[in-house]
């Protein structure tokens, strides 16, 4: 990936950051750690490889995506209204009685959501019949479904892995945001998932690891799989549970979390420094 676009992609994900921030302290409820930890992930899909149109967001050849942990939804509303989905300033109704961006992902009325989330588990299926329907109409476009770890305690993303593996859904890419907790908290305490990669394969998927906070890493593992024919693709991106944010990443925000005016003021300031330091490395 050349350098200007990183730069540029870094610049988006800290404004998204900051939005996502504020929306979280003026509904006063949201999952900031878990929002944090997919925003490079979102960032790269909508700025970089999925092909969208915010024109035409009903355009059938378009690329699709599927929030399955629909509860870090503040990242991709965020990421919505950046792409030029709907107006920024709709992004401070979140969460708001009758807003279009409820606790949720509605697909009906939001302008870029594909498809709804409710209870975790259900977007891995949802992606498969997408996948399916793309075949079946002779569309060259994908799926890209993003799933937290936690998520994947549920047997019905295990059954959905079968059905892709099956029907050779290549045009499927499961993102699994391998951040290591979940509510309860970490995943490996309440039930192992490793070793993952090695379970995904056994299922029959293609399996890609990367840093899911370093653009060209994530660029290089979706190159990858992109070039493979046949096999849906599962890739890990590891990543840091409220990521950007010093007090998230070192445990000091409860997974959902009520934040403070100073808090947020704080929390801020330290997004704001790494805007400045960025503007400093472009230069």
């Amino acid at each position: 990936m050349e350098r200007d676009l990183e730069l540029q992609l870094r610049r988006i994900a800290v404004e998204v950051r900051k939005d996502v921030l504020r929306m979280i302290s003026i509904a006063d409820s949201g999952h900031l750690g878990s929002s944090f930890s997919c925003v490079d992930i979102l960032v790269y899909l909508y700025f970089h490889l999925m092909k969208v149109n915010p024109a035409e967001p009903d355009w059938m050849e378009r690329d699709r995506f599927v929030l399955s942990k629909g509860h870090a939804c503040p990242s991709l509303y965020a990421v919505l209204a950046r792409k030029g989905y709907f107006e920024r300033e709709e992004l401070w109704n979140y969460r708001k009685l009758g807003s279009l961006l409820q606790g949720h992902p509605l697909y009906i009325n939001t302008l870029g959501i594909d498809a709804p989330s409710g209870s975790l588990g259900m977007g891995a299926g949802i992606s498969c019949g997408m996948a399916m329907a793309l075949k079946n109409l002779s569309l060259d476009s994908k799926v890209f479904c993003l799933m937290g770890d936690g998520e994947l305690q549920e047997g019905s993303c295990w059954e959905a892995f079968m059905i892709a593996s099956h029907w050779k859904l290549d045009n499927l890419f499961f993102v699994i945001d391998r951040n290591g907790q979940q509510m309860e908290g970490h995943t490996e305490a309440i039930k192992a998932l490793e070793p993952l990669k090695r379970k995904l394969e056994s299922f029959g998927l293609v399996c890609f690891e990367t840093d899911g906070h370093d653009f060209s890493l994530i660029d290089e593992a979706f190159a990858q799989a992109s070039l493979v024919k046949g096999p849906p693709k599962a890739i890990i991106a590891h990543t840091k549970w409220g990521r950007g944010i010093t007090l998230a990443e070192n445990g000091g925000i409860p997974v959902k979390a009520s934040l403070s005016r100073n808090e947020v003021t704080m929390l801020l300031d330290e997004l704001n420094r790494e805007s400045m330091a960025l503007s400093e490395e472009g230069r």
